[in-house]
Formats: structure tokens, sequence, C-alpha cells
């Protein structure tokens, strides 16, 4: 029999070593299976000692992440001054697209002192048909709603207090998982063919 592939004999579940070609262990030569269980013993012992120094880094990571995950004072206060310019602005729907920011003040300028009149534009600078108004003070929003429903170039105006935008509103809600189409029956290779109706 060639000495690379020697039976080892189990007793009880247990694997014994084998006997040598002179009477040596079956770990080639030494004898001692006893050392090479030992070191086993040690790489085990090593990766434990590994998987708790990584688990360690893990811990301290997430506390820096969690640290950093909550508001500096710096971003706070400018979520707390866009809360207040929020409350003093007003959303102005359905405006005309030839229509300039100085027409929409001057709409508006009866409510109240008005700092900026904002018509959204798209990317090649198109108007969206909307516009937000801001006033130097609170009390101008109420003053404002009560323009609901006038004209602006002939287009009745939609306008409502501005709301404040909340993180994650805008986010993916979920739709549901994509099914594939199956034709109602076997294609057998072609694709099947979809006449036009006449």
């Amino acid at each position: 029999m060639a000495s690379g592939n020697r039976a080892l004999p189990i007793e009880n579940g247990e694997v014994l070593p084998a006997a040598g070609g002179n009477g040596e262990g079956g770990n080639g030569g030494s004898g001692d299976g006893f050392n090479r269980n030992r070191s086993s013993v040690d790489q085990i012992d090593d990766m434990r000692r590994r998987l708790r120094e990584l688990e360690e880094t893990e811990r301290e990571m997430l506390a820096v992440a969690a640290a950093a995950s909550h508001e500096d004072p710096a971003a706070a206060a400018t979520a707390l001054e866009k809360a207040e310019v929020d409350a003093c602005s007003i959303y102005v729907g359905n405006v005309d697209y030839g229509c300039l920011p100085e027409e929409v003040q001057e709409h508006f300028q009866d409510c109240g002192t008005v700092n900026r009149v904002t018509i959204l534009t798209d990317f090649y600078g198109n108007p969206k048909g909307y516009a937000y108004v801001e006033f130097h003070e609170a009390e101008a929003v109420q003053n404002a709603l009560q323009l609901n429903d006038t004209e602006l170039h002939g287009r009745p105006l939609k306008v409502c207090p501005k709301r404040t935008n909340v993180p994650g509103m805008s986010y993916h809600r979920g739709r549901r998982p994509f099914q594939p189409y199956y034709p109602p029956y076997p294609a057998f290779g072609r694709s099947p063919r979809f006449y036009p109706y006449y």
C-alpha cells in the first residue's frame, strides 16, 4: 500500500493514529498526535482573539457613527431658521408660465412685506407653474391665504401655507415586485406576434 493512502482505523467514533512504516505514529514520523491537537487549540484561541478584536473595532466604529449622526448645534440652528422661514412663506400654485416674480410680488404686496419670490424652474429653465413667496412677518401668511382663487394672468391661484420638508418623505415607499410577462401559450422559441386592432 502506498504511504500516502493509509487507512485509519475508527473506534467509537474517534480516528486512531495509523501505524507508520518504522513503528512511528501516523503523522509521518514525530509520533505525537497530542502536539498536533495542541496547535489546533492554539489556532482556535488565536481566531477567537482576532474575532474579539474585530468586534471591539466594530463597536468603536458604530459609536463613532452614532455620534456623527446626532445633529451638531450649527445644523440644528439652521434647521430652526429654516422652519421659521417656512412659517413666513406661502405656496402659490397654478402660476402662469409667462408670469414674472415682480408680478407675483405686486399681487401679494398688500398682504405684507415680501422678502423673496421664487418661481421654480426645471432643468432647462422652463417654469414649473408654482412659486414660493416669503414674507417678513408671519401674520402676512394669513392675509395671503385670503387671496386664494384670485386671478393672475387669467389663472386662479392656489394659495396655501408652505410646509416644512420632512427628511425621508420623498424616499421610495415600495412597489409590487417585478412580475415578468409569460405568454398564455408556449412560444416554442418564437416570440409571439401581436397584431394591431383595426
